[in-house]
This record gives structure tokens, sequence and C-alpha cells, in this order.
């Protein structure tokens, strides 16, 4: 999914994976392992029942440094194989957008995590330009990461 053209802040990172966008799709929509990858995600519980369709909401879990946050999220793509995104706080507020799209590439994925803010969270609200930056700035570094060990994980199980 692709963000409006309007964002506040915008970060995305891609990489091949020799396994089948099906295998890839598996795991990033299985946000109860997202704590296996993400340097801040600790990973999810799905709420009143959900399992990853559009509309479904769940718990997402975050660590960094000392601090501890939950967040709800609602999923607003499910279409296994190709997209996976949720929004932080659901569609109503439109702020923090997650996004994974995987396209065939060769024998492998191409998968791509895209992070964009359409509007701050109260917390966003309060931070200086300098820390919001930081943030943005964070974020980048932590969809490499993430990227690069789902990668590991969905080809050593392949």
């Amino acid at each position: 999914m692709n963000p409006p053209e309007e964002v506040l802040a915008y970060q995305d990172a891609s990489i091949e994976i020799s396994a089948s966008p099906d295998v890839v799709y598996g795991l990033i929509s299985d946000l109860t392992r997202m704590g296996e990858w993400s340097p801040e995600a600790t990973g999810g519980t799905w709420s009143d029942g959900g399992s990853g369709q559009v509309g479904d909401w769940f718990a997402g879990n975050n660590k960094s440094g000392e601090r501890e946050w939950t967040r709800d999220c609602e999923i607003v793509a499910a279409d296994p194989g190709k997209d996976f995104t949720f929004v932080v706080g659901g569609v109503e507020h439109n702020r923090t957008w997650w996004s994974y799209e995987l396209a065939p590439a060769g024998s492998g994925t191409k998968l791509t995590e895209r992070w964009w803010i359409v509007n701050k969270s109260p917390a966003m609200q309060e931070a200086t330009p300098e820390q919001f930056q930081a943030r943005v700035d964070l974020t980048r570094t932590m969809l490499g990461a993430t990227l690069a060990a789902v990668k590991e994980t969905a080809e050593s199980s392949s």
C-alpha cells in the first residue's frame, strides 16, 4: 500500500529473500513473532479473535531502552503473498502506517517495508522538531534491521 501524497514523515527499505512470497507473508503477518525481527516491536496479540484479516485489531507491544508501550492497530490490507498493512490507532485516527509489500523476484521475493506518518500521535505532537527527526532516522535504521532478520528466518526455514 502506498502512502498518500501528503505525509509528515516517510521511510522505506527493501530486500530480496530466497523464499516464496507466501512463505514471507506468513512470517510478517504473524504479529506474535515480530519481536524476533524488530529492534523495537516485541510482538503483538490479536484482539477479539482477530487473525490478520482486514478490519482485525491487535495490540502491538514495543520496547526502546527502558520505555515500553502498547498501541492498538487496525489491519487495513491483508492480501496473502502481496500486501500486509496496518495503521496504529486505526484508520479513524490515521496516524502511523506500516506496510509490507511483497513481489516475486526471480525464484524468491522482494519485500518492501514502508512506514509513514499522516497525523502525529499525542506523544509526537509534544516532540521537538529534533526529536521528531530523530524518530524518523531511527525508523530508517530499524527497517533495514527488521528486513535482514526476516530474510534470515525465511531463508533458514525454506
